[in-house]
């Protein structure tokens, strides 16, 4: 930790083209499948789903456009608001919409079979088994914050923008396994998510405490900002996976509970 300025990459306008794109392609694609869906006789997710996954849609807007993205740029207390957002905040309304089950009722059973296929296999039983979730999304902070990589990534826009995909594709990963109401192929039961999820949690509070110390941290900004990230990714942090931790009862069914696979069923295998 450092008491200067730490650089900035800067925010020209050409940069809110991917910030939209990110927004609200997905968006648009997840109302075209509902319509796709409900026009083939398939019931489509509910609406309550729908309007969760576009509230993630929404909270990717916040983060990635001003007033937030220039605030990032220049404040490392900006960039782990921005964090949050984009990792755990945005993640968690997007998987709450039920996309799996919503692409598998939309398409073509042959296709969503192919789909099934895919989600049984070997490879995507690895990477969707909570320890590798878990890895993914809370282990890389401290790759992030305690090595150079941080500092190298407000440097060099490829990897500011690489970054921003991980937290989003690792933080949709975690809360997907760990709360989902997509079936996941490799989900244990209940109390073994919460132990998994007692674990990000406490990895949090010990990294953004570190942080506050300024023990092993590699953040070339003042201090107070330094330490000001540090109470956003603790505080923060402890709300989104607060609200996780009732995604989790909330979606949990005891039939639903003992799965250890994804049905051969692919169209109707999820809760609306």
């Amino acid at each position: 930790m450092h008491d200067h300025p730490m650089p900035a990459h800067g925010g020209g306008a050409w940069q809110a083209v991917p910030a939209v794109a990110a927004a609200v392609l997905p968006a648009v694609v997840y109302l075209l499948l509902v319509r796709r869906a409900a026009r083939s006789g398939r019931r489509p997710p509910g609406r309550w789903r729908t309007a969760a996954f576009l509230t993630g849609c929404v909270l990717l807007a916040v983060a990635l456009l001003p007033p937030v993205a220039p605030f990032a740029h220049r404040d490392f207390r900006g960039h782990m608001l921005q964090h949050l957002l984009i990792g755990m905040y945005a993640p968690l309304a997007l998987v709450l919409g039920a996309p799996i089950t919503l692409l598998l009722r939309a398409l073509p059973v042959r296709h969503a079979r192919r789909l099934t296929g895919v989600l049984r296999s070997r490879p995507m039983r690895s990477v969707a088994h909570p320890v590798t979730a878990l890895a993914l999304s809370t282990g890389s902070l401290a790759v992030l914050y305690f090595t150079p990589l941080y500092e190298a990534t407000t440097a060099d826009p490829v990897l500011h923008w690489s970054l921003h995909a991980h937290f989003l594709l690792s933080g949709c990963l975690f809360a997907w396994v760990i709360a989902g109401p997509d079936l996941a192929p490799s989900r244990p039961g209940v109390r073994a998510r919460l132990v998994v999820l007692g674990v990000a949690i406490a990895a949090h509070a010990v990294i953004a405490q570190l942080m506050y110390g300024g023990f092993l941290v590699d953040v070339h900004a003042p201090i107070a900002e330094v330490r000001g990230g540090a109470e956003i990714m603790y505080y923060g942090g402890d709300i989104a996976e607060l609200l996780l931790a009732a995604a989790l009862v909330a979606t949990w069914r005891p039939r639903a509970s003992s799965d250890r696979g994804v049905r051969r069923r692919p169209v109707d295998a999820s809760p609306a």
